[in-house]
């Protein structure tokens, strides 16, 4: 493929030097007579591992040369990646007037080529950017339409510092974010040959996914130095201890927990955390991200009792209220604290769980059912009908498969609050739906 690349900075000039390795021709382009005069000699304008040998391979090759003429790249390429920067401002907002800035060039330069092109934007951007500031520039600078005269992506990096060619040809992942399917198309050929899964997104999650893997990388770093300072205090070696946590691939290292939906509870977790809280304030620790656990988690129940106040219905009905499907075990339970809330409110409420159900008669929460929350225990139906009958408004609280099915009956006067996505297409239902995370 004919690529010019926007932006000769250190994602640029990866890209760059990796894309013509795998045999397109690359047009590097930047503001900077310097790094324009580096490339065209063969060095690289940052410092990375190989990539020095890459740029001057490929500029030996003829694979790669420089310039400062933005319309002169895009007459002689087939798509522009746009890797320029985008800085913080100091009120933590994104910077991004050297988006805008190269939008505007390639805008222009669109308009007199007359031929389609595809723009996929690689510089990090919030979500929503794609469609609210990078579209709207190319159309009113090319007078043209994206998705019918040019293409527009997203194709977010993934590049570590120091080992940035290694990973270039290594993801976990490539990730183009779509706008017009033809695009797309064309911005996933760059990586044909590169082996790893390909995923085509709506432009918003591939925006998105891109800050997800960020904060998560920085609260991992930060979670385990606070690990680390408690283990400090007591003499324990932290790096044996998180060898060992690393192990676990099953929960610690992988998918579970990961799905956004409702607050946590249960007899282990919010438990566990107190207890190792207090213990950091005894040895005079301050652990601001283990700290700001629990009440996090409050606003997510929070979240919940406002989307059903919203709806201005009074009569609620929840199915499953332990604290996860297939259990009785309702210690700390969300949903016990939101439908205490409900009651305290003001509102109707029914509630139906087999399991605790069950429990009232034989299980281990007899005692606590009858003792603890007694008030709640009255409200539980038999069957799921008797709550969908007396209710305006239904809570999924846990993934029972009959609360599935359930929901397939209500009624189109009535909303469904889903607090763990029970279904993945609405399409069937006649019920209003939403979903707390979606």
């Amino acid at each position: 493929m004919k690529i010019s690349v926007f932006g000769l900075g250190y994602v640029g000039c990866v890209s760059a030097g990796c894309l013509s390795a795998l045999g397109h021709e690359v047009i590097g382009v930047d503001v900077n007579p310097v790094k324009v005069d580096m490339i065209n000699a063969g060095q690289s304008p940052v410092i990375e591992a190989e990539l020095d040998a890459l740029i001057t391979e490929g500029v030996e090759a003829g694979r790669i040369t420089a310039m400062t003429q933005s319309a002169q790249a895009i007459a002689k390429s087939d798509l522009s990646l746009v890797c320029v920067g985008t800085p913080s401002d100091d009120n933590g907002s994104l910077n991004l007037k050297y988006v805008e800035r190269v939008c505007q060039d390639i805008g222009r330069a669109l308009s007199t080529k007359g031929e389609y092109h595809v723009v996929v934007m690689r510089s990090t951007m919030l979500p929503g950017s794609t469609e609210e500031l990078v579209i709207p520039t190319l159309e009113a600078s090319s007078s043209g339409k994206a998705g019918r005269d040019f293409g527009v992506s997203f194709n977010p990096e993934f590049l570590r510092e120091g080992t940035a060619v290694h990973d270039f040809y290594h993801p976990p992942f490539t990730l183009i974010g779509q706008y017009d399917s033809r695009g797309a198309e064309i911005a996933a050929k760059m990586y044909e040959c590169i082996d790893a899964p390909l995923r085509i997104a709506p432009l918003g999650v591939a925006e998105m996914v891109k800050y997800a893997n960020n904060t998560f990388h920085a609260l991992k770093v930060t979670f385990a130095n606070e690990i680390g300072n408690v283990c400090k205090q007591q003499g324990i070696d932290s790096h044996q201890v998180m060898d060992i946590f690393c192990l676990d691939d099953k929960l610690n290292l992988s998918p579970y927990y990961l799905k956004p939906g409702f607050a946590f509870g249960g007899s282990c977790l919010p438990k566990d955390l107190r207890a190792l809280l207090y213990h950091a304030h005894r040895l005079d620790l301050n652990l601001p991200v283990l700290e700001s656990v629990l009440p996090s988690n409050e606003l997510q129940i929070k979240r919940g009792f406002d989307m059903i106040r919203q709806t201005g219905c009074k009569k609620v009905g929840i199915l499953g209220f332990s604290f996860k499907a297939g259990t009785d075990d309702l210690r700390e339970s969300p949903l016990v604290e939101l439908i205490e809330t409900l009651i305290g409110k003001g509102y109707e409420v029914r509630v139906y769980d087999r399991n605790v159900s069950l429990a009232r008669l034989y299980g281990a929460n007899k005692i606590y059912i009858e003792r603890q929350i007694p008030h709640i225990a009255t409200l539980m139906c038999d069957t799921i009908e008797d709550v969908l009958t007396a209710s305006d408004v239904i809570v999924i609280g846990n993934k029972a498969p009959e609360f599935r099915q359930a929901i397939q009956h209500a009624r189109q006067d009535q909303v469904v609050i889903d607090l763990v996505r029970i279904v993945e297409s609405t399409a069937l239902l006649e019920a209003q739906y939403e979903g707390i995370c979606w």
